[in-house]
């Protein structure tokens, strides 16, 4: 079967600049299918910008639009879960950004429905023919957290592989990338370079895989680069790229609601 060189974001979080650092660089890198594993929205200035931007390239498209890409698939994070019903369980600065964005959502007439119409109907987990998509984890595809120490607890790690549907699943939420593979092996992508892989996963039908693909829009590992993944269906490619976390910082200062903290993290990658 032909896999299209696919692009895997998640966790952009109404950042435009990164958002359209990201999609520059897979263009140039010849990707021809984007998957969004969710939180388009949340503490950044740009919500608006972001979801037209995935609901342009990731959600199927009729042929002729969405720039000739294939047709991709966009996921409900737990951002756009608490958009829809509550953020009460937030913490103070996430839940006073969601509200914000709630508002913002609807601040342009013309597009305020199909926004509304495309968040809700966002699935929280999906698959393809080889992988399977999901914002938090396999078991939990909405909130539960999936971090690079996970891989030392034998029982969430059996948890988590026997809820997947594919042998690998591509999540996000936590905002740091890793690979965690069902034999207790792990990999954690560092380094200066803006490219780490391909990695050739290897047999995956006896080794399954678990793949946090980081974030676009806030990375959280100590590097303020953007982070996504690409996939051509049997290897794995963890990109950085540098964009304008100055200006996307300014956008947040810019906006009353929305508190200090979430631009200044922006620098440190924290």
């Amino acid at each position: 079967m032909t896999y299209h060189l696919t692009a895997i974001i998640s966790d952009l979080h109404g950042n435009r600049q990164a958002l359209e650092a990201c999609l520059a660089d897979a263009a140039r890198r010849g990707v021809r299918r984007f998957v969004c594993l969710g939180d388009m929205v949340g503490y950044g200035a740009e919500p608006r910008a972001c979801l037209d931007a995935v609901m342009q390239r990731c959600v199927p498209v009729p042929s002729g639009d969405g720039e000739g890409l294939e047709p991709g698939l966009c996921l409900k994070g737990n951002h756009e879960e608490a958009l829809l019903f509550s953020a009460d369980d937030f913490n103070p600065k996430a839940r006073a950004a969601i509200e914000w964005t709630r508002e913002e959502v609807s601040r342009d007439p013309a597009r305020a429905d199909d926004y509304w119409d495309f968040i809700g109907d966002l699935e929280a987990s999906g698959t393809d023919d080889l992988a399977m998509f999901a914002h938090g984890s396999p078991r939990d595809p909405v909130r539960e957290y999936v971090i690079p120490r996970d891989i030392r607890d034998r029982e969430k790690m059996a948890a988590l592989f026997g809820a997947m549907s594919r042998s690998i699943c591509f999540i996000g939420h936590s905002h740091v990338p890793v690979v965690l593979f069902e034999d207790g092996a792990y990999f954690v992508p560092k380094g200066e370079d803006p490219v780490s892989g391909p990695y050739d996963l290897g047999d995956l039908d006896g080794n399954r895989a678990i793949v946090n693909v980081g974030s676009v829009g806030q990375p959280r590992d100590g590097d303020p680069r953007l982070s996504y993944v690409l996939f051509d269906g049997r290897n794995v490619t963890f990109v950085r790229a540098e964009y304008d976390h100055a200006s996307a910082a300014a956008a947040i200062h810019a906006v009353d609601e929305l508190p200090e903290f979430l631009a200044e993290r922006l620098a440190s990658g924290r």
